[in-house]
């Protein structure tokens, strides 16, 4: 929490605020990347997930792409799930991009999103990997309406939450 002792330090720090632009993605990477985590976020909403989140943040840390609930009869699962997309497999495919270093930030990162957000503390959590092989399309607008994605529940696990 900011506390300001002056008025004047307080009415340039709200004059700043009020001229804030957001961020807006500028590299090709960050435009390719936030279409397929849009269309993902819609397939799994389509599949009954609720959003929670959406590039979550924690700096220095790391950033979870969807946070998202899945209600069930017995009890609700917090998902975690991290969007891949792949052109080029020649280093394997999307799913396979998530190694056990990107798994090990992606656990860091949910446990901050957990220490903040306390209201899930008590839930289930899980892990999920949506991926789009684009290989072969030359278009991102070809490799974005036809892919469909490969869900992989489950993808890794969380040791000693």
């Amino acid at each position: 929490m900011l506390c300001y002792d002056n008025s004047e330090m307080f009415s340039r720090y709200l004059a700043l605020m009020t001229h804030h632009k957001p961020l807006r993605l500028s590299s090709p990477k960050q435009r390719q990347g936030s279409l397929f985590e849009q269309r993902a976020c819609a397939f799994l909403q389509a599949q009954g997930l609720t959003l929670i989140a959406q590039n979550w943040q924690q700096p220095k840390i790391g950033e979870l792409d969807l946070v998202m609930l899945e209600t069930g009869a017995a009890w609700s699962t917090l998902v975690f799930i991290e969007v891949r997309q792949r052109r080029q497999s020649g280093f394997g495919d999307a799913l396979l991009s998530v190694t056990k270093s990107k798994q090990n930030k992606l656990i860091k990162a949910a446990r901050y999103f957990l220490q903040q957000h306390p209201e899930y503390r008590d839930f289930d959590c899980r892990f999920d990997v949506i991926a789009y092989d684009t290989a072969g399309k030359h278009k991102l607008a070809e490799a974005h309406m036809s892919e469909s994605p490969q869900w992989l529940i489950g993808a890794f696990m969380a040791n000693a939450w």
